[in-house]
This record gives structure tokens, sequence and C-alpha cells, in this order.
């Protein structure tokens, strides 16, 4: 058994509220350790040590900032296997996803060493006669980070690493799921060079979102987790006068087209919706086969392949996918396939009756993958994120019928098609109304360098998620208009300055 504190003004701080969470192995169903959860003045001393740090580090050069994310870089990659076994010690999914996870969230850090070019501003000389007008971005001051159990280093890291390299104070509030990792960041940053106080992490529950919400010192915060709470977030920061960017959640489609190679779609769907158990924002969990034919065979080869899944504790180097974070969320997930069962929906492959056997293993959050047909879109369970190793399927008889399907969908985080056509591919990147799109690429998460985020109820705020829009996100414009004396005097002026100059 292990406690779960904070980390504030580069040190663990104990937590004092007296309230705790229990962290499980979701390998073994045990409680592994505690979290602390803070109170609303313990959150408040945190953004006070982050308030007095942001001003010393929004005038430290942009040089010595990118410096820092150098150093974290080489950290990151000596420590990735470390982060990775704590990950996936605590949240389920097995070492080499775990790896990916880290892997994602250090390729945001690579990005942000770029942060003297990135955050460069504009200059036009001579704008009217002796004047020159030049802008400049400016760091926001404290920022806060709230993310989710199913991504404890790829999130943090997209949304602290950005942030810092632009000159802000960072808050952090993990998931109370998954707390281990956020700390082992915090002690990434410390030996990294960051001051004491620009890296922050309070571990909590919605007291602590509350507080993040509503408190005048944090300028901006940055979500990702459910759409309910993506919106409450959204709702609650924006009235309280904060920049605000909420991810929430999805139901990604995949095409099928009758001239896609159903190989390469059935190694696609495979790891794209069974992956991480399912729980993941950008995981495929509604497969759209064009044709019957294409329907039918597309789950004959699936279903055995489903069936074959290998499931074991996290730690397996044989297992392709562990088991759920809690027995709570596992215990939804197979309420969404009863009622997709109820529904009317066909249930090819059920998983909701796997058990582990391995010994130590048994009580463990576990769940088969579930494949289910002859989906409509009348039902809830395809309405709503079911966020489990369950793919749906839902056949269509035409491309345009198909490609309806995700735009008309209240989420529109990802989708992708498999097809050899050039023009019906085209045709599908611009009309399908949905925020990131793969062409026979099954998960189609940008890079460091190009920004995440989805459309509709898949996203709240203006702004995505790391690449140039993170650093216009965690960044203010100021801009210069400058005259210097030449000895030549005009009179009064009270005009406003125009282009006639």
């Amino acid at each position: 058994m292990y406690d779960i504190h904070h980390y504030a003004d580069g040190k663990i701080v104990e937590g004092t509220s007296g309230r705790f969470g229990n962290i499980f192995n979701p390998s073994t169903g045990e409680v592994q350790g505690r979290v602390a959860l803070a109170s609303k003045a313990e959150v408040e001393g945190v953004i006070a040590v982050a308030e007095k740090a942001a001003e010393a580090w929004g005038r430290e050069s942009v040089v010595k900032r990118a410096r820092v994310l150098q150093n974290l870089v080489h950290i990151l990659y000596r420590e990735k296997d470390a982060l990775a076994e704590a990950l996936s010690r605590e949240h389920g999914k097995v070492f080499s996803d775990a790896q990916g996870d880290v892997q994602r969230g250090l390729e945001v850090a690579e990005f942000a060493q770029g942060i003297p070019h990135l955050i460069k501003g504009e200059y036009s000389d001579n704008v009217s006669t002796g004047i020159d007008m030049y802008s400049m971005r400016k760091p926001l001051g404290v920022v806060a980070g709230i993310t989710p159990f199913n991504f404890p280093a790829m999130i943090p890291l997209w949304m602290s690493t950005v942030a810092i390299a632009c000159g802000n104070a960072f808050v952090l509030k993990p998931s109370e799921r998954d707390p281990s990792v956020p700390m082992m960041l915090a002690a990434c940053w410390k030996e990294a060079g960051l001051p004491d106080g620009v890296f922050n992490v309070v571990n909590g529950d919605k007291e602590s979102v509350d507080t993040l919400c509503t408190d005048p010192r944090i300028k901006a915060v940055s979500f990702v987790g459910s759409t309910p709470i993506a919106q409450y977030v959204y709702a609650t920061g924006t009235a309280h006068g904060k920049r605000v960017q909420a991810m929430g959640g999805a139901k990604n489609h995949m095409i099928i087209m009758p001239d896609a190679d159903l190989d390469q779609v059935a190694d696609a769907l495979i790891g794209a919706a069974y992956g991480s158990a399912g729980e993941r924002c950008m995981a495929i969990s509604v497969a759209v086969p064009v044709g019957k034919a294409v329907a039918d065979k597309m789950i004959e080869m699936l279903k055995p392949r489903v069936e074959a899944l290998k499931v074991g504790h996290s730690m397996d180097p044989l297992a392709e996918m562990g088991p759920l974070v809690t027995a709570e969320h596992r215990a939804k997930v197979k309420g969404y396939i009863d009622l997709a069962e109820q529904e009317g929906s066909k249930l090819v492959v059920d998983g909701r009756s796997f058990q582990y056997n391995m010994q130590g293993f048994e009580k463990g959050f576990y769940m088969g993958g579930s494949l289910l047909d002859n989906v409509k879109p009348g039902m809830r369970s395809y309405k709503e994120e079911i966020f489990g190793p369950t793919l749906q399927v839902l056949r269509t008889e035409s491309f345009d019928e198909a490609a309806s399907l995700p735009t008309i969908h209240e989420y529109g985080n990802g989708t992708s098609i498999f097809t050899r056509d050039g023009d019906t591919a085209r045709e599908y990147v611009n009309r399908v109304e949905v925020g990131m799109v793969g062409v026979n690429v099954p998960i189609p998460v940008p890079l460091a360098f190009h920004s995440f985020g989805g459309w509709k109820n898949s996203a709240f705020g203006d702004m995505n998620q790391h690449g140039m829009e993170g650093v216009r996100f965690y960044t203010k414009v100021k801009t210069v208009t400058s005259r210097w004396p030449t000895g030549i005097r005009s009179g009064a002026e009270f005009v406003i300055p125009t282009l006639n100059g």
C-alpha cells in the first residue's frame, strides 16, 4: 500500500483534507494505494504557489525555457519504461500500449523545444512614415490542466509542455484513478531544471475541478474527459472569464468501401476497436461497411479474431488487451451490451462472460471483446459512447448513406475511410463533419506539430490541443506601434493612423 499526495513548489505536499480515494490494480482487482483528495483551501494554496512562480518564469528567456524542455525530453526517454510500468499497474493497459502513451506525450515535449521559433511574432517596417509595428506572444500566467484516466502520461504532457514552454505556470489535476505517473512527471520536470512552482500537481475530485474553474488566478483551463463534464468545465470556466478548451467523448466511425483491402481493414479494426480495451476517445467503435457482401465478409473475418483476442494482466508480454480501469466501468460497458441486445442488435461475439483464471489475477476487471451486428442509427447504444472493448457494425447500402452517419452524429472526434479510390477518399475528407479524418489510417491522431481536436459535442472551445493551436491557446498577443523622434514636428494629430502614411 502507498499514498499519493500533492506536488507544489518543487516538493511533495501531504494532503490535509483527510479525504482519500482508493487506487486499484485493475489486473488483480485489489486496492494498492490511496490518493489524497484536496480541499478547496489546498487547491487555492497550490494556485498561490504557481502565481508566485509564474511572474519570474514568464520573464525568463525563451532560450532558457527551450533548454529546460530539451532536458525534459532526455529524461523522459530515460524514464520511459519506468513511467510505462507505473501506468500499466494503475490503469490496466498492457505495457507496450503504456509505452505508446508515454511516447506520444514525449513527442509534444519534443515539439515544445522549438518554442523560440513557435512563439515569434510579426514585424512590419515603416507602416506609416517613421512608424513600425510588431506583435509578440505573452504568457497568460497560471493555467490548469484537468486530465482523464485513460492517458495519464500523454495528456498531461500534451498540456504542460506547451503551456510551460510559452512561459506559464501550470497546475495539473490528474485523474484520481491513476495518479502515480503525474507525480513521476513532476520529478522529471524538477530534474530538468524547471524552477520550483512552475509545475504543480493537485490530486482531487469535483471540489478541485470547481476551484480551478472558478479561481480568478487561473487564466485558462484545458480539459479532456467525458462530454457531460467537458460541457460543465467549459460553461463554468468561461462564466468565470477563463479561456477554456474542453475535449469530450466520441463515437468514431470507420467507413469500409467495397474496393477496400479487407485484410487491412480487419487488422485495423482489431487494433483500433480493442486496443487499450477500447478506453480511447479515438477508438473506432463503429464499423460502417458499404454493401451486404462487404458486411458479411467483414463479420466472417472479424468473428474468429475477436474471439481469439489475448486478454491478460497489464504486464503480460503476450497480452493484446488488459483489464478495464475499474469494476464500475466494466459494469457500465456490460450494461451497454445488454442494452444493444435489447434494442435488436445481433451479438456475434459476447465478451461479457470472459473469465481470466491466472492465479492471483482472478478478481481483475477483465472483459473479452464484443462484436455487435445489425446496429441501427436510432439505437441508444449507438448514439452514446461505450468506451470499452466493443465494436458495433452498422450496415449501409451506399457511400452517401455511410458518409452521412458521422456527420449527423452528435459526436465529431475522429473518423476513417478505407478505400483504394482517391476520388472517394477526397470526397469523404471534404464532406464529413468531423475534426480528425484518416484515409486508410484507423486512428487519425495528429502528430505533435499538428493539432488534436474534434467538432460538435466532442470539443468545446475555439482552440485545439498541441501544435500551433496549443501555442495560441496558452499565449495572448500584444501588438506594438512604435515611432522614434526624428527632429521633425508635425503638430498634434487628432485622427486615427491610417494607411495613407
